[in-house]
């Protein structure tokens, strides 16, 4: 629970106080998202415990894009016929996930659809609604030329690509899911489940005190297309080639069946999970602060005239 939530679970909806919340001129910002095929491993593994945590995060780093304190969260759980210990191991990664973006979880679904789902099969899918003064809607409207773009590294594959995933590491290169990777450390089921990094404490505490012009979260299309839908049409972008430590699964990936750079950059997070848009005199302080909670930063681009071909971003050395 958090501050706001006038009732438990149980009844036919969620009650939420907006006033308890504190803001003075309050707007809501709501996202809804899954994890798509990610479930299948989970699935095949029996390793339901952390794929709670990537729906939470899925939805919550969109809302913070627009400067949103997530408030709470809804789940929706539907499987064929319920296995009760399973279905706890999902709900407990779910709360874990909402403890870690401080939202409430104050309500959902769960259905049993016998004939819908093969035996031991469930789909997941998860609401999220936040509130931010309108005054403090970070909307990419303040993005100038100079301003530099902050990478907040990811936690590997995230929750995205995972189809291209699955074709390559269990049809083309046979692998089970308990397959050890001597380049990634640990089991290839291992390494595909690990959770979706969750980034609304750290971007909370920047939006506080720092200006930022602008925040993408890098999922489906990669930086290349997500970064620039938060740009103004007058901007364009250069990308720095090589600034960032890129998690081994990318490469190992890429070399197993020779995926071209371009479709690299439009399918996977490439190890940059988070990217922040702020002025150049604040940078080096968003860096610090950020490093300081512990997150991996990276200065990884910045904001350039649009180019005289009209391309929107450049990956330059």
């Amino acid at each position: 629970a958090r501050p706001g939530v006038m009732a438990g679970l149980g009844g036919f909806g969620a009650l939420f106080d907006l006033k308890a919340a504190g803001y003075d001129d309050p707007v809501l910002v709501a996202a809804t998202d899954g994890v798509g095929t990610k479930l299948r491993i989970a699935i095949d593994t029996g390793n339901v415990d952390t794929i709670g945590i990537d729906l939470v995060a899925m939805c919550v780093n969109d809302l913070v894009c627009q400067g949103a304190e997530p408030l709470f969260f809804l789940d929706y759980f539907a499987t064929g016929k319920l296995e009760l210990d399973a279905a706890t191991r999902i709900i407990e990664g779910i709360a874990a996930g909402c403890e870690a973006s401080g939202c409430a979880l104050i309500g959902g679904e769960t259905a049993e659809m016998p004939g819908m789902y093969e035996a031991g099969d469930f789909d997941l899918a998860g609401f999220a609604v936040g509130l931010v003064d309108n005054a403090k809607i970070i909307d990419g409207s303040e993005i100038r030329r100079g301003d530099n773009l902050v990478g907040i590294a990811s936690s590997g594959l995230h929750s995205n690509g995972y189809s291209l995933v699955r074709k390559i590491v269990f049809d083309v290169l046979k692998m089970d899911v308990a397959t050890h990777v001597p380049d990634l450390g640990r089991t290839i089921g291992e390494e595909l489940l690990t959770p979706t990094r969750i980034y609304a404490s750290a971007i909370e505490s920047l939006a506080r005190d720092l200006p930022l012009r602008g925040l993408a979260h890098i999922t489906g299309g990669g930086i290349s297309e997500n970064v620039v839908r938060v740009i103004p049409d007058s901007c364009g972008i250069h990308m720095f080639e090589g600034s960032w430590d890129v998690p081994p699964i990318f490469p190992f990936l890429q070399k197993a069946v020779k995926i071209a750079d371009n479709e690299m950059k439009r399918t996977f997070n490439n190890g940059i999970g988070m990217i922040a848009i702020v002025p150049e005199q604040v940078t080096s302080e968003v860096v610090a602060r950020l490093r300081g909670m512990d997150e991996k930063v990276f200065i990884i681009g910045e904001i350039v005239k649009l180019s005289e071909t009209g391309s929107r971003i450049d990956w330059v050395e």
